[in-house]
This record gives C-alpha cells, structure tokens and sequence, in this order.
C-alpha cells in the first residue's frame, strides 16, 4: 500500500504530474487550446474559464487547481482585458513552487506570436517538471471524491454501494473521502444527519440539503433527468437512496464546499449548490462540474459511476468508471474500468467490487491508467457560482 508519489514545494504530494494550459476567458481558448495540443504525447493538459465578468468562486477555483498535487507546472494565457487576476494566480501558483509563465496575446501580438511563446515555455519546462523529486506515498495521504452520472435502476443496487464500501476502507485506513449531490438527498437529511460526528455537525448537513431543495423550486427543475427514467428509475426518492449508498458506513466527519480542503482523514460532504438567491443560472447537476469542484478540494482520483453509459474522464485526477449494468458495460466495456454490473448476474459480490474499486485506486495511485486516461479524455468545466468559503476547518468550524 505505498508508491511513489510527486512531491511538491508546498509539502504537498501527486499521483500525476502534469502541466496545465490556462485560458483565463473565452477569448483565449484557442490560442491555448493550440498551445496545449502540440503536446498530446506528454503530460499537458488544457483547462480554463470561459467568463470575462469577474467571480470569486472561478478565481478561487482556478487557484486551487493550478496548485493541486497532480500539477507540476502552468502555462496562464491571457488576452488582456479580462477581468481575471492573472497576476494574482501567477504569484500564487509561483509561490507553491511550480514553474510558472503567462502569455498575453495582446502584448504578445496576437494569435501566432502567442502560440510561438507559450510553445517555446513549454519546451523549456516538460524537463523540468519531469525532474520533480519522487517520494514514497501512502494510502492515508490520499484524497478520493466519488459521483454517479447516467443512473440508471442498477446504479442504486451494483456500482453505488460498492463505492460506499471502497470508502469505507479509505476512510478506515486513514485516507479522506469525498461525496456530493445535496440535490439527490432531498428526503434523506434525517438519514444522513444520523452519521455526523457531534450535534453541531448534524444540523449543518440537513441544511445543506434543505438550501438543495429551495434552490431547486426556485430554478424550477429537480435532479431528475428522462434518461434516468428511460433507465427504469421511477421517483427522485428511488434515485437519490441510489445515490446515497456511494457514502458508505463512516461517520460523517464534515461538510465542505468546493475548494475547501480537508486536513483530517473521514469522510466529508460536498456542498455544491450555491450559498445565496439564484445568480447566474445554476443549472441541473453537471458532472463535469462537480468533478473539477472535487479535484479542486484535493482529490487525487474520483470514482464515477454509471448505468447508463459515460464516457467523461476529467483533466488533473484520473477517474475510474465503474459501471453498474451488465448490459451496458458489454456494450461500452473500452470505457470502463470495474464491472459491478457482475453482482446481478451472481460472477461476484457488493463487496468483493468493492475491494476491487480500493484496489484501483491503489494501482492508479501508482501510476497505472485508467480507461478515460487511455482514451484522452480530459473534459472540464469551470462555471459562475456564489459560495461562502468554510476552509480547512470544514462545518461546523
């Protein structure tokens, strides 16, 4: 149970090392997005906002995933007149002791110019990232978030509580586990609530799910999609008991929101609905979303599951997809890493997949890759949210 691990400057340590390509507004994407695919053999990766208007959540997101373990290096591309503290994010990103350079294409004097600079960076720094000191890395020093996309009525009985039992062996040795989606708890806050390690605790986690429940009658829609229903879910109710297994047994050790970053080993629930009246137009549950608000709280890998079928892997932590329908990993098997879809046809158990999940977490930790790694799937989404930040100290401080 031990490998070797990136160590950065910052005390902190990664399963991958990568570089990221960051466009800072919409306008700058392609010029990244050029930048970035000229290194699809190595170990760079493309992410960004797409907003010029400024928010608090995007910049501080975007801190926190340029300084999360699994980075060892970033490229900041800039058009000019965003509204994005790129000079901020530089400073911090150098502080944290990676290699760091922002290309600005209108200084830079437009799309070629910048293209030729950001380029040459990069050329410079792969070896110097890939020098990065090596060090020995356990499972208690790893931090996992789960989700579930594409559900579908075998995701509630396979692949959900089979990742509730993975958790449990995480949290048990120490390590720190993530799960989300107040928005499929609706009905469960009682349930939930019972788990908290103090009174205090309790009462933060049943609102959270309460602040779901008025955030969704406000928006007009619930997490409740027609393929869910295509898939032989009948209710919300039947989706989110679904949902909820991915939690495991472990007590409940606090709530967080995305960016705030666990210090102590348990488990932890990750808010996601904004703090606050609807904005900016919060849509239904977004995967891709929820997992880069995760990476951005710490996580080294996240478990995905489906019945359905996705294909979503994300840029900076691998994910591993663990499918709970037989029928569907035989038709998409090149996209899934666990077949939990085996329980129903009796080849194994809840438990033993579940072993299996902590098993893959352990090998992917130490280097091997996962099915959406091997495709070249990095998808990301960086949106506008309101949140009122917890910190380290998590709910209840």
């Amino acid at each position: 149970m031990q490998w070797q691990g990136y160590f950065r400057k910052d005390g902190r340590k990664g399963i991958r090392n990568y570089i990221l390509v960051v466009y800072l507004v919409e306008c700058a994407h392609h010029v990244a997005r050029e930048i970035a695919s000229q290194f699809r053999e190595d170990t760079v990766q493309l992410i960004g906002f797409a907003g010029c208007y400024p928010n608090e959540y995007a910049d501080r997101m975007m801190n926190a995933l340029c300084t999360h373990p699994n980075v060892g290096g970033v490229l900041l591309v800039s058009l000019g007149c965003e509204s994005f503290k790129r000079e901020r994010l530089e400073e911090n990103i150098r502080a944290s002791g990676r290699p760091v350079h922002t290309v600005v294409i209108q200084e830079a004097g437009g799309t070629k110019k910048t293209i030729t600079e950001g380029l040459s960076w990069l050329q410079e720094s792969i070896p110097v990232v890939a020098a990065v000191s090596r060090v020995r890395m356990t499972v208690d020093e790893l931090i996992v978030g789960t989700i579930c996309g594409g559900s579908d009525a075998t995701s509630g009985m396979t692949a959900n509580p089979a990742v509730g039992r993975a958790f449990n062996k995480l949290v048990a040795s120490k390590g720190i586990a993530i799960f989300e989606e107040t928005g499929e708890m609706i009905g469960l806050e009682d349930i939930m609530s019972s788990r908290a390690v103090n009174p205090e605790l309790a009462a933060v986690l049943k609102a959270s799910v309460e602040k779901a429940a008025r955030y969704y009658t406000l928006m007009g829609h619930g997490s409740f999609a027609p393929g869910n229903a295509e898939g032989g879910l009948t209710t919300i109710e039947e989706k989110s008991m679904g949902a909820y297994c991915k939690s495991g047994d472990s007590p409940i050790s606090g709530l967080i929101k995305p960016g705030d970053r666990p210090t102590k080993p348990g488990l932890y629930l990750m808010d996601v609905v904004p703090d606050g009246d609807p904005k900016f137009g919060f849509p239904n549950i977004n995967d891709n979303v929820e997992i880069a608000e995760m990476i951005a709280s710490g996580c080294h890998t996240i478990l995905f599951t489906t019945g359905r079928g996705s294909v979503v892997g994300s840029a900076i932590s691998p994910v591993i997809k663990i499918c709970a329908n037989p029928q569907t990993y035989q038709r998409m098997s090149d996209d899934m890493d666990i077949n939990a879809g085996a329980v129903l046809t009796g080849r194994t158990t809840i438990d033993e997949v579940g072993d299996d999940i902590f098993e893959s977490i352990l090998l992917v930790a130490a280097g091997r890759k996962t099915c959406s790694e091997e495709l070249g799937h990095q998808e990301f989404i960086l949106t506008y949210k309101t949140f009122t930040p917890i910190g380290p100290a998590c709910l209840p401080a």
